[in-house]
């Protein structure tokens, strides 16, 4: 299946990047969640989380709307609700939390499913050359959350039971050392 493949997303000139301090992903998740439920934002705008390192290391999300005149309302939405808006995004690896089909991503599909339903431009293996067939099965786990490369929209999964595949990261990751 060829599909085209879509403007990279630090180069569309809808992006609008918050810093509201967060320290980990999970927070970060949730305050997308919530402003994508209560911004006036499209299904075919992105949301994305970025690690940002330095002195202080934190943990920053962008919202890339349709238009440029989602852009607009977005940008005058989330000044009313007090937050710092930043133009652009802070870097071309965004890991994607809202995108079209995001929603949809539950329970068990096919690799093609997946890049049908979905944003997703591409699905990779780790530690395999090339794509999976389109027919393995992907369990979910309703946790997937593909980064933007080179201009695509890229899931990295890895192998697990049964012939299947799963998102690379994990819906609860173990803290590091969380046994002492």
């Amino acid at each position: 299946m060829t599909r085209p493949v879509r403007t990279p997303y630090v180069r569309t000139p809808y992006v609008l990047t918050v810093d509201a301090g967060l320290r980990d992903l999970r927070a970060a998740d949730h305050l997308l969640r919530t402003l994508a439920a209560e911004l006036p934002l499209t299904a075919e705008g992105f949301g994305c989380t970025h690690l940002v390192r330095g002195e202080r290391p934190r943990v920053v999300v962008s919202l890339a709307p349709e238009s440029g005149e989602e852009l607009a309302h977005v940008r005058g939405h989330l000044v009313a609700m007090g937050y710092e808006v930043i133009e652009g995004a802070p870097d071309a690896v965004g890991r994607a939390v809202l995108y079209r089909g995001a929603d949809v991503l539950r329970g068990t599909l096919s690799v093609e499913e997946v890049l049908s339903v979905s944003a997703i431009d591409r699905v990779e293996v780790l530690g395999t050359a090339g794509q999976p067939h389109p027919s393995i099965r992907l369990v979910t786990h309703s946790h997937v959350r593909p980064l933007w490369q080179s201009g695509e929209l890229v899931l990295t999964t890895m192998p697990a039971v049964g012939g299947t595949l799963v998102p690379f990261e994990v819906p609860d990751p173990t803290p590091c050392c969380a046994d002492h």
